[in-house]
């Protein structure tokens, strides 16, 4: 997790919230779409967490032309851990169920406990954002040497001009750029 994402995870008080917040720092995905994810998406019917979380295309963001592809991503073992500390609501086929049970959680809900938590880490001023944490995972992967197509399997990317907006560089990249002079 990134080196704000504990001080975040330690403001939020529910594992239904700290479990939203680990699958968008290890799956890279928009807030959008977890928060429509289905119990059926993330766990087997044993109640074990799948070994690849399914990310329907419905549920994906949608390219200008109208299209999305559906992934599944693989569940990092501290994902699995979060995941198996969960229990998801019986009565509700949303991950993420709203109080109701009958539709899950809008955005603007997680877009909120994830700004409070962020506020009260003392990070207001850090220009944190729910899409921090996809961006986050993309520059992860981008550092660890992960070819920018394996990325985009991720990221739902069709070509790399939709993904290189993403990438930081950072000082210490680019002193050590120079370095192989």
């Amino acid at each position: 997790m990134p080196r704000y994402g504990s001080k975040i995870r330690r403001q939020i008080r529910t594992e239904k919230y700290k479990l939203l917040l680990d699958l968008a720092w290890y799956t890279g995905e928009r807030w959008g779409a977890l928060v429509q994810l289905k119990v059926s998406d993330v766990y087997l019917s044993s109640g074990q967490p799948k070994q690849d979380i399914i990310f329907p295309a419905i549920i994906r963001k949608h390219r200008p032309d109208g299209t999305a592809e559906t992934t599944e991503i693989p569940v990092h073992h501290i994902l699995k851990e979060s995941l198996e500390r969960y229990k998801p609501e019986t009565d509700s086929e949303w991950l993420f169920p709203s109080r109701c049970g009958t539709k899950s959680i809008c955005w603007k809900n997680a877009y909120n406990i994830f700004m409070r938590a962020s506020d009260d880490a003392g990070l207001e001023a850090k220009g944190v954002s729910t899409h921090s944490t996809r961006r986050s995972m993309i520059n992860k992967l981008r550092k660890s040497g992960i070819a920018k197509e394996i990325i985009r399997t991720f990221t739902g990317h069709r070509d790399n001009k939709g993904l290189e907006p993403y990438f930081e560089i950072e000082m210490d990249e680019r002193r050590g750029a120079i370095a192989t002079l």
